[in-house]
């Protein structure tokens, strides 16, 4: 008999699948692609999810990636550069996807790739092949993707003018290795910010989070875009002359940052981006995937299924104050009229950018 069903093998869930088997649980691991691929977000991991990593028995050096040391912030002509509170990494989602779900399989897992779940009723999982699959606790963590009977519902200022994901990867090359070098970095602009950090193979990985509206005024096209963005912000040219264009430009829409839930059912566990969505630019994505995943195992262990309602609401409110910081910096970063002083006062109080780094975690249990 299955123990649980692990609905998405991403960071979330393959965190949950590797505690889970730890714990002696027989699991179902459910993945809906067939090959890990490269995520739209999530190159970034703080020294908070190294330690969660660490604590699953994954070792940095398996990851391979870049190491990251400070953070720099571009706002027009302005700029800062901080150095982070511990050592971070760049490493790319295939890269960090592969060796949790490597890790999951050996803890125990059964991985079953190509399953689609398309409905949670109760106890049972509906596939899209018409399986049902039951269990008598579920753990969800389909990452960013709409799940059927799970709205997600943003801000209704966001309703109005909804976000939307783009990435891009920057080949390596020697020029862009000294330009961003150990650096995450913070492109600020109208209705959006662009995040740049470098991957375990020496790319980069160029992440948009903008309004739709902004993507309208290029015509709904992304590459259009990215050129109209680097011919208004110097430093982001600098980077984007590295680009090549021929690649497409990955797109996912309708990301309600800053929404979170208490609300579950007894028996299922909502994870990752399935209980909250972080604003990206707080790099913490990673870590509220894995410390969701570590805090519903806890739950299971100590109350079964049954556990799941009381986990929701911990975790909810163990979210409010980073949601809350991340907001509120997202939003003064992507006003013009406040991003330029955002960056002058992150340069001259380096201490409130390495606050801003902490308070943005999501604490531990």
């Amino acid at each position: 008999m299955t123990d649980a069903i692990v609905v998405g093998a991403g960071p979330a869930g393959a965190a949950a699948a590797i505690g889970l088997a730890h714990a002696g649980a027989k699991v179902l691991l459910l993945e809906r692609t067939r090959e890990t691929g490269d995520a739209l977000c999530g190159g970034f991991l703080s020294w908070h999810s190294l330690a969660r990593l660490a604590a699953l028995g994954i070792d940095r050096a398996a990851l391979g990636g870049q190491q990251v040391a400070r953070v720099r912030l571009f706002a027009g002509s302005r700029r800062s550069e901080t150095r982070l509170p511990q050592a971070a990494m760049g490493v790319s989602r295939r890269r960090l996807d592969t060796v949790l779900q490597a890790a999951a399989v050996a803890a125990g897992a059964d991985l079953q790739r190509g399953v689609h779940a398309t409905t949670i009723d109760g106890a049972a999982v509906q596939t899209r092949d018409g399986t049902t699959l039951t269990a008598p606790a579920l753990f969800l963590a389909a990452g960013k993707h709409g799940f059927r009977g799970f709205p997600r519902e943003p801000a209704p200022w966001q309703q109005r003018d909804p976000v939307m994901g783009l990435r891009l990867r920057l080949p390596h090359h020697p020029a862009l290795d000294r330009l961003v070098g150990d650096a995450v970095e913070l492109h600020l602009f109208d209705r959006g910010y662009a995040g740049l950090v470098r991957q375990e193979d020496g790319s980069a990985n160029l992440c948009l989070a903008t309004h739709k509206s902004r993507l309208d005024d290029a015509s709904g096209d992304p590459a259009a875009l990215l050129r109209t963005l680097g011919a208004a912000h110097p430093m982001l040219a600098e980077r984007l002359a590295f680009a090549d264009w021929s690649q497409s430009i990955d797109a996912i829409g309708h990301v309600p940052y800053g929404w979170r839930t208490a609300d579950t059912a007894p028996g299922l566990f909502r994870l990752g981006d399935q209980a909250g969505v972080i604003p990206s630019l707080a790099g913490e994505g990673m870590g509220l995937a894995m410390a969701s995943g570590h805090a519903a195992v806890a739950a299971w262990r100590r109350g079964g299924g049954d556990a799941a309602p009381a986990f929701q609401r911990t975790l909810a409110a163990r979210m409010t104050r980073p949601f809350g910081i991340a907001s509120a910096v997202w939003r003064t970063g992507e006003n013009p009229r406040t991003a330029g002083g955002l960056t002058s006062l992150a340069a001259a109080f380096p201490s409130l950018v390495r606050w801003a780094s902490q308070a943005t975690r999501i604490p531990g249990d």
